[in-house]
């Protein structure tokens, strides 16, 4: 019998967003007699302004879906089958401390993995209580290098990680620079600022090798190739140098190592940049005068052009440019990239120090599952990630977590790809049912994350999980906290006086400069002397091939096209992949499909030496020639034959940060027969080495 609307009890819960996205998100979630009913924007955080993504607002979908995992379970079946039985807590917890001390005793701490990324950004859900405990097990450390650490490494060496210009004052901007960057999918409160400010006068560049949303409102649109966005930047630079644009003033002042700088770009004239680049010497030229003739000018640097072999450098470039051309010291000038370090948050309250074990790349999963042994890996626990799908060379990480001699434990919220091949899968809570701690890396904001409906089925806290494992293994110490609650107190003791007691009475903390810094104003760079480096000694010796040195596309002519996975509208990551969604299709220039012979809507395989993934084709005119397009995040039931674009990706590492290489995947396009394309390709599925 339906309950009559007058006896429901409804009520809207604030809480905040922790999802891997810039914008750092209050939400209002309505919840009626016990479940969730309706998620929306709160005002609670006023740069979020009162309105969330789509992907958000689909959340509940997650939470009481039917991949939901509601029980501790352990393997019956095959690897990669995922057939479960459920067991209790009790019996996972002492289950999973016996696997570990075993391996530890057997073959030494090194032989645990732990491996985890950006399920959620929150404070208490990665590296709390999991940390201690993997630290005093002695356990492999993973470096953590899948996005990000090209672009924070030259961040954290050209200006020590100075926090850098927020959303609201692109309207100060009189030209944007969207480098790398698509706000449309991810950081959406972006967009309308921008339009704003394009309405209001603003010049707009996007460097970009698709048409993105903003891209079709641009003045100027690069559409470079991928892995060029480095050659590009020291063409500005040279142009800057050469032609007298250069802040003298500013650089004698407040940088150290331009004449590195120069002299590096000094080879990138526009017409040998625009070849390598692929693009119209013209373009180069006008946004070089563009830039250097217009103040205020901001740049918003994404994490698209890092994600080749020469991300790091090219971060360092473009990052360098209003420091060569003077745009510092005026809101609206600058750049954006990541405010995640606006807190100076140093998380000493892991209560552990970090062992001096060996470090395992999480962009060579593969290599670590399958080629390790001084110790092999025997032990992988995975949480806040899905690494069979999000993980360069799929077909290898496939292959290492099919080893009936490892052990793996998933935690995590729903059965993800990963945990299909789990020997011991826990069930986690959801953001919807926990606290945390939520940091904004676009605008500066930290937030409290509130549970709002209690934890569905047996679900647990990341925080009450471990502190449980570690007193389970006796290794809790004197100082460990206990649950959930305890290690967010815990937390807010360790932060900052100010900002801890603001959390603790509800309100909403800032830095001491405020949430709007200008550069050079209100933040400096947090180097030893408060300069940029232009050229820092610590990149040239990281880099191979030098600092700033271009590192050509030597791809084999058998794979003529770049295949790049941006972010899509549809996932955070791989997050919310499992839920229904239109059949993914790769996108290619109608130039390239042509004399392929493919056609709109049709099956196609897209392969390499690593790989091939099946999917639709999809022929339009918004990605440049020679580039296709498959998003990130899919899940393997997404595609005809059960991969992702993962598995087209090389292991390789950028030049500076040892990031991901996924926008290196080199490719061919070819069609394929639909009939009898359903049996064979769910064969392959199961069998990624048939």
């Amino acid at each position: 019998m339906s309950i009559p609307m007058s006896s429901k009890h409804e009520q809207v819960v604030e809480t905040a967003c922790p999802l891997d996205c810039p914008d750092g998100c209050s939400v209002a979630v309505t919840v009626t007699d016990g479940r969730v009913t309706a998620i929306d924007g709160s005002t609670e955080n006023p740069a979020t302004k009162g309105y969330i993504c789509a992907k958000v607002r689909r959340f509940a979908d997650r939470l009481e879906g039917a991949d939901r995992l509601l029980h501790p379970a352990v393997r019956v079946g095959p690897k990669g089958g995922g057939a479960l039985s459920p067991i209790g807590w009790d019996e996972a917890i002492d289950l999973l401390a016996t696997r570990l001390e075993d391996a530890r005793q057997r073959f030494g701490g090194e032989s645990i993995l732990p491996f985890s990324y950006g399920g959620s950004n929150g404070l208490l859900t990665q590296d709390t209580t999991d940390a201690r405990l993997f630290r005093r097990l002695g356990a492999s450390r993973l470096a953590r290098t899948v996005c990000a650490a090209p672009t924070g490494a030259a961040a954290q060496a050209l200006y020590g990680k100075m926090p850098s210009t927020t959303y609201d004052d692109y309207l100060h901007a009189k030209l944007i620079v969207v480098w790398g960057a698509n706000p449309s999918t991810s950081g959406i409160h972006l967009v309308p600022l921008i339009q704003q400010a394009v309405k209001a006068g603003a010049l707009l560049v996007v460097v970009d090798p698709r048409v993105t949303p903003l891209a079709r409102q641009a003045t100027l649109h690069l559409p470079i190739k991928p892995g060029t966005d480095l050659v590009v930047a020291l063409a500005l630079h040279r142009h800057l140098f050469e032609e007298g644009h250069a802040d003298a003033s500013f650089l004698a002042a407040h940088t150290r190592g331009a004449d590195g700088l120069r002299e590096r770009a000094s080879e990138w004239t526009f017409e040998r940049a625009a070849e390598a680049a692929g693009i119209q010497p013209g373009l180069l030229r006008e946004f070089a005068e563009m830039y250097a003739s217009t103040r205020p000018a901001l740049i918003r640097c994404g994490w698209g052009l890092e994600r080749n072999r020469n991300g790091g450098s090219a971060a360092a470039a473009v990052l360098a440019l209003p420091a060569v051309a003077g745009k510092f010291g005026v809101r609206g000038g600058g750049y954006t990239m990541s405010n995640s370090s606006a807190w100076s948050i140093t998380r000493d309250w892991i209560g552990a120090d970090e062992p001096p074990t060996r470090e395992i790349n999480m962009n060579r999963l593969g290599r670590a599952l399958t080629e390790l042994n001084d110790p092999p890996v025997k032990v992988l626990f995975v949480y806040n990630c899905n690494p069979a799908v999000t993980v360069p060379d799929q077909r290898r990480v496939l292959r290492g977590l099919e080893r009936e001699d490892l052990f793996t434990v998933v935690f995590d919220q729903v059965m993800t790809d990963t945990a299909a091949y789990a020997d011991l899968v826990l069930p986690a809570t959801t953001f919807l049912e926990h606290y945390d701690l939520a940091r904004g890396y676009g605008p500066i904001s930290l937030q409290m994350v509130r549970p709002v409906v209690d934890s569905q089925g047996e679900a647990r806290p990341n925080a009450e999980v471990f502190g449980q494992l570690s007193t389970a293994m006796n290794l809790d110490g004197d100082e460990g906290p206990q649950g959930e609650l305890e290690t967010l107190l815990q937390v807010m003791d360790r932060l900052p006086e100010e900002i801890g007691e603001t959390l603790r009475a509800g309100g909403r903390p800032e830095p001491a400069f405020g949430l709007a810094p200008v550069q050079f104003v209100d933040v400096f760079p947090r180097t030893e002397d408060r300069k940029v480096d232009l050229f820092p000694e610590a990149l040239e010796r990281e880099s191979a091939a030098g600092l700033y040195r271009y590192i050509p596309d030597t791809a084999d002519p058998k794979y003529p096209l770049a295949l790049i996975s941006p972010a899509g509208d549809r996932t955070i990551s791989s997050t919310l992949g499992e839920l229904p969604r239109p059949e993914p299709a790769l996108v290619i220039h109608p130039v390239d499909a042509h004399p392929r012979q493919l056609q709109e809507g049709s099956l196609v395989r897209v392969f390499n030496d690593l790989g091939e993934v099946e999917c639709k084709v999809s022929i339009e005119p918004t990605v440049r020639p020679g580039t296709v397009v498959l998003p990130k995040g899919l899940w393997r039931k997404s595609t005809a034959n059960g991969f992702t674009a993962t598995a087209l990706a090389p292991d390789t590492l950028t030049d500076i940060g040892a990031g991901a290489c996924f926008n290196d995947s080199r490719v061919e396009v070819a069609g394929i027969q639909e009939s009898g394309i359903q049996d064979s390709a769910a064969t392959r599925a199961l069998n990624p080495e048939s």
